[in-house]
């Protein structure tokens, strides 16, 4: 079986994955992208929500079998050190995450906010985020979201034309 991760193709042995396993176990223990998380097993935190075809989905309560032949995004999928997605770097600017642990999985489920709504308003975000933040960081989400769909509404905005220099006349 293969599965199509961060763009890439990731054969899985078939003797290591049983297509009901949870794509959770799946991420972390045979792959190795631990960057998902592990919260409470029943698809109520959000901490191990991935994206599958751009939509947020907890991996947690969802087979392998559901999401052969489909896009997935991890978290490792979203930026890196080198350049950072809008919302990684407004999580960091608005200083979100407390100890850290619900943050993957609720910048998944933003960045598939901002991709389907690139103006959300604050009752947009708190219909999309259902994700649960033991340390109650929700108004700096908010603001993060906010400043990270101005920062894509800049760089998606169309550059005007740069104009030629205007020839110089001779002296």
């Amino acid at each position: 079986m293969d599965l199509l991760i961060n763009g890439q193709p990731r054969p899985l042995p078939d003797d290591a994955v049983d297509p009901a396993m949870p794509l959770l176990w799946v991420l972390r223990d045979v792959l190795d992208l631990t960057g998902t998380k592990f919260g409470c097993g029943v698809s109520a935190c959000g901490a191990c929500t991935v994206r599958v075809d751009g939509e947020p989905l907890r991996s947690c309560v969802t087979p392998l079998s559901q999401v052969q032949g489909k896009a997935i995004q991890t978290i490792e999928g979203l930026g890196s050190p080198e350049t950072p997605h809008a919302l990684q770097r407004a999580w960091i600017q608005h200083q979100v995450p407390q100890c850290g642990y619900c943050q993957s999985g609720m910048l998944m489920a933003a960045a598939a906010l901002l991709e389907r709504n690139p103006r959300p308003t604050d009752a947009d975000i708190d219909a999309a985020i259902t994700n649960l933040c033991r340390c109650g960081t929700y108004p700096r989400v908010r603001a993060a979201i906010h400043e990270a769909a101005r920062a894509l509404q800049k760089k998606e905005a169309p550059r005007a034309p740069v104009a030629a220099p205007a020839a110089r006349k001779a002296t």
